[in-house]
């Protein structure tokens, strides 16, 4: 079964290639994704590794978890469900279209 890790911390400048290539190193990588911003494109720090087997799993959070990646130290652990979240409001359209015009 596949299991996914959320790796935080990591320097701005790592790529999905870079993210995948190094933790290759604990088992074999079926995805990495870098979070990037919507609007600007840029990475927020942070992204997921899947690897095919729980093992593997285990052994990337014990091979790189607190430890130097590209030059920052990073974070790594099981991935959580991403938990519903309230709608955001749209402050241009519920004040009126008011917002900032003064």
């Amino acid at each position: 079964m596949n299991k996914k890790l959320y790796v935080g911390g990591l320097p701005y400048s790592t790529t999905q290639d870079g993210l995948q290539q190094g933790f290759a190193a604990a088992g074999n990588v079926i995805s990495a994704i870098i979070i990037t911003d919507k609007m600007s494109g840029r990475s927020k720090g942070f992204g997921f590794v899947e690897f095919e087997t729980e093992d593997d799993a285990a052994k990337a959070i014990e091979m790189f978890n607190g430890k130097d990646f590209e030059g920052r130290r990073i974070t790594v652990s099981e991935a959580r469900p991403m938990e519903p979240r309230a709608p955001r409001r749209n402050f241009d359209r519920d004040n009126g279209g008011d917002y900032g015009d003064r």
